[in-house]
């Protein structure tokens, strides 16, 4: 009989223990992801930026030495991520394979021009700085014409704003429910010792050694939780960059550590201070409040 109650008794201290674990690396591995989104919103946003386009029409009169000095002038500039020459015949093929059909039978020439096609560096990407950029460029007596998608810009810059608050209110928002979360289930766990700590400060045992052996064993568990959601971070930021990798989300492998730590200290921190504020609270209870 009392062998089967000792099997009983640890069956349920194996499942309050897993039940513990899988909870914490649940919060902390979607407090890692929320963390890898914060980390990477403004590679993100920069890598849309940096598809913005702007073509430079040339004029028919424009000399090749003259084109070439344009595109290595465009090239070594501060602001320039990359350029792509696009001849008025490229153009044309480009046309005939988007849409089908060959328009220069009807016409019977080619109306198109020759253009270079300019990204721009992401911090440029902006209504002001693309018009300073444009109105300089289309002072050249060879180019007919700057053109690039305002709207485009200004929605983009205006939506990045809005995204970026939004991640940093839910950001803080989830690091509270990540707490109070883990906070609760520590608690939970302590509380079906709570005889037990009672028992013990009964026979004369100190404060300290009390509580000594409950914080150990929740940190243990914290940083097995905690080692669980890195890997699950680990997987799925492979998977997306295996998806994704004009993201780049590996390319700043000291950031993505520090995050990885962090979410192991989180883990650890956590459950100490949850630990020991619930040990205490069992201890300054007296033994006919334990059964409330």
């Amino acid at each position: 009989m009392s062998s089967t109650f000792e099997k009983h008794q640890k069956r349920r201290l194996i499942s309050s223990y897993f039940s513990v674990v899988i909870s914490i690396a649940l919060v902390l591995f979607l407090l890692g992801l929320l963390g890898m989104l914060v980390l990477n919103a403004k590679t993100i946003s920069d890598n849309f930026k940096e598809r913005v386009v702007m073509t430079i029409y040339l004029k028919e009169s424009a000399k090749q030495v003259e084109i070439d000095q344009l595109e290595k002038s465009l090239t070594l500039s501060n602001y320039v991520k990359e350029t792509r020459y696009v001849s008025k015949d490229e153009a044309a093929n480009f046309m005939k394979t988007e849409y089908g059909e060959d328009f220069l039978d009807d016409v019977g020439y080619n109306p198109l021009q020759n253009s270079i096609d300019v990204n721009l560096k992401a911090e440029f990407v902006t209504a002001q700085k693309l018009d300073s950029i444009s109105q300089a460029t289309a002072s050249k007596k060879f180019v007919e014409d700057v053109r690039y998608d305002k709207d485009l810009v200004s929605i983009m810059n205006s939506n990045v704003k809005r995204i970026s608050l939004w991640v940093l209110i839910i950001s803080s928002l989830f690091t509270v429910i990540a707490v109070l979360l883990i906070n609760s289930s520590i608690r939970l766990a302590v509380y079906s010792k709570r005889f037990i700590i009672k028992t013990m400060q009964m026979v004369g045992a100190t404060k300290t050694f009390i509580r000594r052996p409950f914080i150990w064993k929740s940190v243990k568990l914290g940083m097995l939780g905690a080692f669980i959601a890195i890997i699950g971070m680990a997987v799925v930021l492979y998977y997306v960059n295996q998806t994704f990798p004009e993201l780049e989300l590996l390319n700043n492998p000291f950031l993505l550590g520090i995050l990885f730590i962090g979410i192991f200290l989180i883990g650890i921190v956590i459950t100490w201070i949850s630990t020991y504020f619930a040990t205490q609270r069992f201890l300054n209870l007296k033994t006919d409040q334990l059964y409330y």
